[in-house]
């Protein structure tokens, strides 16, 4: 099944949601019943609930759908903007340029740019971190694209939600790898885990990366196209030595069946299956390896610049919710209804 999902149009996964999206359309909507029926599942179909974000209309349902420019997806290239944020730009910036599409593009005014960013609060509900990757492309292609001046629009940009992330205890993470039998498993999730590594980033690691004399893993070409070095420990080395014996992967240090890099839906799959199996309740991915090794870490009175570099932050701001997670020195602070006498 998965496999079909692969092979639909305009398909995406969402890591932190643990989930696959399409277009919303009747045309979608079809393609994912013939898929279910012919793999013997039921499909629920509901409408969610109006406070919930409303899909952007799809491109089916536009006639005469203007597509992103070439000279836009041209220009984030030359720059050398990752894939990921070339397809969000193109993606958003599709968006606003068909919610206008009786006008031209170079005619859009910042009165109807304004009017759309609106839109997209007030009607689509969309989060802040949305808006402002939507206002991030729009900027970009009168900016950097048609070489106009920079702008500030007046529309408040909502606050970031203050959500903070979940980290496993280290009891939780002693389960959760000892369960894990399958030794190619337990082997990255114990990197990921160890080195403090995205997903995106285990998944490029080659055997030439891991630095058995220095004890570190290089990272290459990381988030914001930079490279770094992070941690190899001691354990890790011991387990990564026994699944290459045993796998003899070639390049990649995590390789598929045909050699291929591994894939991340497999790692979030498994990870799945080990977080079941031992009955942890928390909402767990494989991201939560990464923010459990930079709070535990720092519970552990490591410095919160050394945690900056070896996670690869460009702001010491984004490291610092980690203070905000760790529960270091709450056993030494009593509430004070402790000290009222109550009967």
């Amino acid at each position: 099944m998965l496999a079909e999902i692969k092979k639909m149009s305009y398909r995406s996964w969402h890591g932190e949601e643990q989930c696959w999206t399409v277009p919303s359309s009747e045309k979608f909507k079809a393609e994912l019943k013939e898929i279910a029926e012919r793999n013997s599942l039921d499909f629920i179909y509901r409408e969610e609930s109006k406070s919930a974000v409303k899909p952007r209309t799809s491109r089916h349902d536009i006639e005469n759908y203007r597509e992103c420019p070439a000279e836009y997806i041209a220009k984030l290239k030359e720059l050398r903007y990752s894939p990921n944020t070339l397809d969000t730009y193109k993606h958003m910036f599709e968006e606003f340029i068909n919610h206008f599409s009786e006008t031209e593009v170079d005619d859009i005014t910042d009165e109807m740019i304004i009017e759309f960013l609106r839109y997209l609060v007030n009607e689509r509900n969309i989060s802040g971190s949305y808006q402002n990757q939507s206002i991030n492309s729009i900027k970009f292609y009168y900016e950097r694209v048609r070489g106009g001046q920079r702008k500030i629009y007046t529309i408040d940009r909502p606050r970031k939600e203050k959500m903070l992330p979940e980290v496993l205890s280290e009891e939780e993470l002693v389960k959760l790898l000892n369960a894990t039998d399958n030794l190619k498993h337990k082997a990255i999730f114990m990197t990921i885990y160890s080195a403090g590594l995205r997903i995106s980033e285990v998944i490029n690691l080659k055997i030439k990366d891991i630095d058995s004399k220095r004890m570190q893993i290089r990272v290459e070409q990381a988030k914001g196209k930079k490279d770094r070095y992070t941690l190899l420990g001691a354990k890790t080395l011991e387990v990564l030595r026994k699944y290459v014996a045993e796998y003899k992967p070639k390049v990649w240090l995590f390789e598929g069946l045909k050699g291929e890099q591994y894939s991340t839906s497999s790692i979030q799959a498994n990870l799945k299956i080990a977080v079941d199996k031992v009955g942890i309740k928390k909402r767990i991915t494989v991201h939560t390896l990464r923010h459990s090794f930079a709070t535990h870490l720092l519970e552990a009175g490591t410095d919160i610049r050394y945690i900056q570099s070896l996670l690869g932050h460009s702001s010491g701001k984004t490291t610092e919710i980690y203070t905000h997670i760790t529960t270091k020195g709450f056993d030494q602070i009593k509430s004070p209804l402790d000290k009222l006498e109550i009967n």
